[in-house]
């Protein structure tokens, strides 16, 4: 059936090139209709990679993840016992982002082997609860460039507005949630569970069909730019002046304090680059199909299941990134060590060289280090 001289992507079953989400492969159905000479590409080959490459990745991903990031939430509600700066605010509500997230990909990693074995309420939850972790997450690394910009740029305001930079902290972190919330309304609106041409089910969304696709191109363009375009604006502002400042200052490791920065900007864009360049062709794919070729749309599918996986990394990233490297935070982690092993008992944790780090706990600090 076609609308427009455009395929119904809703009513047909065996039409999944580009109906389905982000998140999971675009590559479930064993057959695409294409421009070749049949009429029809054989895609099977392209849901055999996913199920053999997807789940031990996303459980691998689930993993190392789950650790880092609850060793971030029980350090800050058990050693430190209270946020006591905007840092610890963000970085708590990043390790929970996180959490959630991580918690969704055991679904996908099931879906890729043995299709959707779940209820259709479960398939919204699952996306709307990803997507809400997916903008919280960029959205708050958004906040941490902003804090660590206040915390070196603007030290005196910093340090005479420090009480009520904790209430705005706690208020940034309320709004971001909310507007991810709002932002991930099109998953929970538009996910469902299909059956396609062999009679497996997936989760997927199933836009309405308008002309040149509208609805798909808007949310990819949305997703696009609130979830990689300002977070990488923002950083870049930011960190640009923080290191124009620490140029500027003189007494400390400035060269370990550059690592720093170039490797939480390094991580991001590595990470979330591909991804979203994939997002933008497929975006461009939704608006006006151009690609015709059964070869072309395969490797696109399959490039697409790598990217995202490499997308996903960054949540293991976070916790060594945006907490380890924290000067107290490495204290609480060394003291939290000694209690579990018994070799300390209430004793003092081996001192940490208190140079300064400007994603320590340290406000007002002038520089970070490794």
């Amino acid at each position: 059936m076609t609308v427009n001289g455009k395929m119904d992507i809703e009513t047909d079953p065996i039409f999944d090139s580009w109906t389905t989400p982000d998140y999971m492969s675009s590559g479930t159905a064993d057959y695409d209709y294409t421009d070749n000479e049949s009429g029809i590409c054989d895609k099977s080959w392209v849901r055999s990679f996913r199920s053999s490459y997807e789940p031990p990745l996303y459980w691998i991903i689930f993993a190392v993840g789950a650790v880092g990031n609850l060793l971030v939430v029980w350090i800050y509600t058990t050693v430190k016992q209270r946020l006591k700066t905007m840092t610890d605010v963000y970085l708590l509500n990043l390790a929970i982002a996180d959490l959630l997230f991580l918690c969704t990909l055991p679904f996908w990693a099931t879906d890729a082997t043995q299709g959707w074995v779940f209820h259709v309420t479960v398939c919204k939850a699952v996306s709307a609860v990803y997507k809400v972790n997916f903008f919280s997450s960029m959205l708050l690394l958004t906040c941490i460039s902003v804090d660590r910009y206040i915390a070196i740029v603007r030290v005196t305001a910093a340090h005479n507005f420090k009480s009520r930079r904790m209430f705005y902290s706690k208020l940034a972190c309320l709004v971001v949630w909310l507007l991810s919330c709002l932002l991930s309304l099109p998953e929970f609106l538009f996910a469902k569970v299909k059956e396609n041409s062999r009679g497996d089910l997936s989760c997927s969304l199933v836009y309405p069909v308008s002309s040149n696709n509208l609805t798909k191109v808007m949310v990819l363009c949305l997703q696009i730019s609130v979830g990689f375009c300002l977070p990488l604006l923002v950083m870049v502002v930011c960190y640009s002046v923080i290191i124009r400042k620490l140029m500027q200052a003189r007494n400390f490791e400035k060269h370990k304090a550059l690592k720093v920065i170039f490797a939480v900007v390094a991580a991001f864009v590595i990470s979330q680059l591909p991804y979203n360049s994939h997002l933008v062709v497929e975006a461009a794919q939704a608006y006006n199909a151009t690609m015709n070729n059964c070869e072309d749309v395969k490797a696109f599918d399959v490039a697409g299941q790598i990217v995202k996986s490499l997308a996903y990394t960054h949540c293991c990233l976070n916790p060594i990134l945006y907490a380890f490297i924290g000067v107290r935070f490495r204290k609480d982690l060394l003291r939290l060590c000694h209690c579990l092993t018994g070799m300390s008992g209430v004793t003092k944790a081996q001192p940490v060289p208190k140079r300064p780090s400007v994603m320590s706990d340290t406000d007002t600090t002038p520089a970070l280090s490794l």
